[in-house]
């Protein structure tokens, strides 16, 4: 794994580069990591240019200084791209990595060829949603990650998964047992407060990939499918909760191979 510091700022993310061709920039959700894409990136390297990074306060990427609006993490990841000298990418984020990429294609649309969002959203969250937050930040306080991480987990995968599926929900669990609790909480707070960006898919003149998970039971496709743009690709995994990229990797793969190629 790679580390960059970036330009100016005291933090450092770890990345994957993988494979050549058009860049594709690889975003996972909250509370994991780029590890959360190990099925996908030897079915998509040999055709792109995989940039695979550790969200900031997530995986060994380091936790940014509050305050830290989903903006930033989008303005840090385009720094990232650009230090690697990419000019232009391909961003792809799933859930949490979702909402950054949304902001990306608001802040920084000249710089992307292209975007989608897995198991993401365009909504912001409506009140219950924001109390959930605030929960969630209380459970890392009082209880730690390990707690708050072994209730979470279960949620992100259809439900016959659990059991067809163990030593991937185990894995998923590994994985975020090792956000520092600080990043976690970052993270939550910066969730808790994006906007709206309904308006980007509307107005976006950029190509867009949308997949939903047909039993995703935190964001399902009627949340990714919000609006409509004769631009976008829209794929519904049938045998998928929120998390594609471990319970049908090859199915996710073919979907985002077929979208670049057009």
């Amino acid at each position: 794994m790679n580390r960059m510091k970036l330009q100016n700022r005291s933090l450092e993310i770890a990345y994957h580069d993988v494979g050549e061709g058009t860049p594709c920039l690889l975003l996972h959700g909250f509370c994991g990591s780029s590890a959360y894409w190990d099925e996908l990136i030897p079915l998509l390297a040999p055709h792109f240019r995989l940039i695979v990074p550790d969200l900031p306060g997530h995986g060994q990427s380091s936790v940014p200084e509050q305050p830290y609006p989903i903006e930033a993490y989008a303005d840090d990841l385009n720094q990232l791209l650009r230090q690697l000298q990419i000019d232009q990418a391909v961003w792809f984020g799933h859930s949490m990595g979702g909402y950054i990429t949304l902001a990306a294609a608001e802040r920084h649309a000249p710089d992307l060829i292209a975007f989608g969002l897995i198991h993401s959203t365009a909504n912001p969250d409506d009140e219950k949603g924001k109390q959930n937050r605030d929960k969630s930040m209380q459970t890392i306080e009082q209880d730690g990650i390990e707690v708050f991480i072994d209730g979470l987990i279960p949620k992100l995968f259809a439900p016959q998964h659990l059991t067809a599926m163990p030593e991937k929900v185990e894995k998923a669990k590994s994985i975020g047992r090792l956000t520092p609790p600080s990043g976690a909480q970052t993270a939550l707070m910066a969730m808790k407060n994006r906007p709206d960006r309904n308006v980007v898919l509307q107005t976006t003149e950029l190509p867009v990939f949308l997949a939903a998970g047909k039993n995703d039971q935190i964001v399902p496709p009627e949340k990714v499918f919000t609006v409509e743009n004769e631009l976008q690709n829209r794929v519904v995994i049938e045998q998928a909760g929120h998390m594609s990229m471990m319970e049908d990797p090859e199915f996710l793969a073919n979907a985002i191979k077929r979208f670049l190629k057009r």
